[in-house]
């Protein structure tokens, strides 16, 4: 969606709702397409005594897997975005501010973009998760698995010693 600024550009005081809904199903990460469900954007664009700020929220449930036990679930993401807008920068330096193409801006780019680069690297089902045994791949989550504890070398010869006493 690409919104126009022409008219409140150069009027202090002037803004611009906007609301709409990005699909972004297709965007792959690894494998796997959290983006399910379309995200729910909505803000203004206003000039705040002669600079153009965009303001805005996005909203979506993600669905993901859990990178501990490997269930999957959904995880509600609601990004608050902030963004200063200029027709040109006069350095380079100011990475920080949006540029507008004719005075117009991408809408879909600035959130789409907000919300890839605020993905947790990490999905974690709740804090409590247990995760997977490593050696025989069993959720502990649902309760402990039937491996039996590994010894440290350094202390088997005790272990036989352990194993002799509970025998007799």
């Amino acid at each position: 969606m690409r919104l126009n600024l022409r008219d409140i550009i150069h009027q202090p005081g002037a803004s611009v709702p906007f609301s709409f809904q990005l699909e972004l199903s297709e965007l792959d990460f690894f494998g796997s397409k959290p983006f399910a469900h379309p995200v729910e954007v909505s803000g203004q664009v206003r000039n705040q005594a002669g600079a153009l700020v965009l303001e805005g929220e996005a909203h979506t449930t993600l669905e993901v897997v859990c990178d501990r036990c490997l269930k999957p679930f959904s995880e509600e993401l609601v990004l608050p975005v902030e963004h200063l807008l200029a027709e040109t920068l006069e350095d380079e330096e100011n990475d920080d501010i949006l540029l507008l193409d004719g005075g117009e801006l991408d809408l879909e780019e600035v959130f789409t973009t907000d919300l890839v680069l605020a993905m947790e690297p990490k999905h974690v089902c709740s804090e409590e998760c247990k995760g997977l045994c490593p050696k025989c791949g069993a959720n502990l989550n649902d309760g402990p698995c039937q491996c039996r504890a590994e010894v440290d070398p350094r202390f088997a010869v005790l272990a036989q010693l352990l194993d002799k006493e509970s025998d007799d």
